[in-house]
């Protein structure tokens, strides 16, 4: 296997994976370069819109596939805005948007004293479409949400997502430390595992 697929049109999904997944020797390319459109994401789970989204992608494309499917979890919120985290913005009258999504949430959350919130991401990898199967990986760091943006690095929630033990948000950490700790690279590195284990031993 030379070529993977990365079921997602988001840059900053496809760089931060691209580098987790180096030591495989695969090339990740997005959809987008193969112009695959998003597949639909009618579900309520992480792991059955990832499974969505990885098979879309590998039936068009003939390619072994990986999806991320991520979101913001806010306790006070009961877990929202969970599988809509993309989308959050658009409830409250704001173009979808990484900084109209920030923008919202604090908004919603100004007067909110439990600040505790959960970043999560589910990795899903098919071979094939059909794969019987399917590779899944989970990656959840709590956090508090912040009263205001802190930071540069990262993308989406990552300026609001302050994380204790380091005492900074996710931006404000360098790029190494953020891929090493976050959600999405302890799935990424879970990922890479199982991979080695069952697709490359």
């Amino acid at each position: 296997m030379k070529q993977l697929l990365l079921a997602s049109n988001n840059r900053g999904k496809l760089a931060e994976l691209q580098a987790m997944f180096a030591p495989l020797g695969v090339h990740l390319i997005s959809q987008a370069e193969l112009n695959i459109p998003e597949a639909d994401e009618p579900f309520h789970t992480f792991i059955e819109n990832a499974l969505a989204k990885a098979r879309h992608a590998s039936r068009l494309s003939g390619l072994p596939a990986v999806a991320d499917d991520a979101g913001l979890c806010v306790e006070a919120f009961g877990g929202e805005p969970g599988v809509q985290t993309a989308f959050y913005a658009t409830r409250f009258g704001y173009p979808k948007g990484d900084d109209n999504n920030v923008r919202a949430l604090l908004e919603q959350m100004v007067d909110v004293t439990d600040r505790r919130a959960a970043l999560v991401s589910t990795l899903v990898a098919v071979r094939r479409a059909e794969d019987p199967e399917p590779l899944v990986a989970v990656g959840r760091v709590s956090g508090e949400i912040t009263r205001e943006p802190r930071g540069t690095n990262g993308f989406g929630f990552d300026p609001v997502m302050f994380i204790p033990r380091f005492g900074q948000t996710f931006a404000e950490l360098p790029v190494d430390v953020k891929n090493a700790n976050s959600h999405r690279g302890l799935a990424a590195r879970q990922m890479l595992a199982l991979m080695q284990e069952r697709w490359f031993a």
